[in-house]
């Protein structure tokens, strides 16, 4: 499924064997491999800032939070 989440988007294959603009986190893991594959530092670093912030935007739009906030006795 095509969500178009991150906005990084990259000119893939798709199923169909046609070109396609598809966003890196609606890549396969294969897909996601080859587009990192020989990247700098500095960009892989950008990309993680940016999925970071995708998720941060994502949790604050549906006030989503992960574990647990109370404090263990």
């Amino acid at each position: 499924m095509k969500r178009n989440l991150d906005g990084v988007y990259f000119r893939m294959k798709n199923e169909e064997d046609q070109w396609d603009n598809i966003c890196f986190s609606d890549l396969t893991d294969k897909q996601k491999e080859e587009v990192m594959k020989g990247r700098s530092e500095e960009w892989l670093k950008s990309m993680c800032i940016i999925l970071a912030n995708v998720i941060k935007n994502i949790g604050d739009q549906f006030d989503l939070m992960c574990g647990n906030d109370e404090k263990e006795e």
